[in-house]
């Protein structure tokens, strides 16, 4: 299954996951600030969803039978940010206003700025439970949305996150795919050595979600496990995706120092050199 995705398809996500990185070490050095580490980790999961994934239309983002996708390590706003622009929700242009005075991109997601930021985010462990809700909402008023969530490794020491998880199991949503971006790293270091969540894979499947496990960076295995979660009507589905933190940046992969430092604009050229546009 996860081997079957057009070669095509799979080289223009891989082009546009590049830009996306791209835009957010520029974005970042810009700014002075930021989270640069979990931003890169996620990059191919976020460019899956909103560029393969996603019942989503720039013209329509209020359309209400829409999928809607929760980004609730919302510190990794950048990715996000970016792949919005590419997918024509904002201008280009404004992603480099990041976290300025009166900007519509803070530094976390926020809801109120953009029509196309579904839950505000970055207090750990609530975007995960505005996510059940909307699978929930959706479910008893009928409408086909699917309900998308990012979550993040560190968020999974929060015990909110699992309360939200187990009502998700609960109520058998099987509109709901709760996707774990696995780079092993927090703020202060390793989860393992400040807060081990392992095995995580199987608390999933003991909360009754459909666990699969993949490389975060591979696009057929992405798309392969959102293909399966498409087609469950059992209940959830978590998807476990080993990823790199700072992926992409040689200097900046699997180092925890990168969780929330943005570089500098010698650093932002020696990274943007390391990511040249893919043919």
């Amino acid at each position: 299954m996860v081997d079957d995705a057009p070669g095509e398809l799979v080289r223009s996500l891989e082009r546009t996951a590049r830009e996306i990185r791209r835009d957010v070490i520029r974005m970042l050095a810009e700014a002075g600030s930021g989270h640069p580490g979990g931003s890169l980790s996620m990059t191919d999961l976020i460019t899956a969803l909103v560029f393969h994934e996603l019942r989503i239309d720039p013209a329509h983002p209020d359309e209400p039978n829409r999928d809607r996708l929760v980004l609730s390590k919302g510190h990794a706003a950048p990715a996000l940010y970016a792949a919005l622009a590419h997918r024509g929700y904002l201008p280009h242009d404004e992603l480099f206003t990041l976290r300025r005075l009166g900007s519509r991109l803070q530094g976390h997601a926020d809801r109120n700025k953009l029509p196309c930021i579904e839950a505000s985010t970055g207090c750990l462990g609530q975007g995960i439970g505005m996510a059940v809700g909307m699978a929930l909402d959706a479910r008893l008023a009928g409408r086909p949305s699917r309900i998308y969530t990012i979550i993040g490794d560190g968020e999974c020491q929060a015990g909110p996150t699992w309360e939200a998880l187990m009502a998700g199991g609960h109520y058998r949503l099987s509109n709901l795919t709760v996707i774990l971006d696995r780079n092993g790293l927090e703020t202060d270091g390793p989860t393992e050595s400040i807060l081990g969540i392992e095995p995580v894979a199987e608390k999933f499947r003991a909360f009754r979600y459909h666990t699969v496990e993949i490389d975060g960076h591979r696009f057929p295995e992405i798309l392969g496990a959102l293909e399966a979660a498409r087609r469950r009507t059992d209940g959830p589905t978590a998807i476990v995706a080993k990823t790199i933190k700072g992926k992409g940046v040689s200097f900046m992969e699997n180092q925890h120092a990168w969780h929330g430092k943005a570089p500098s604009r010698e650093e932002a050229e020696r990274a943007l050199a390391e990511l040249p546009p893919l043919p």
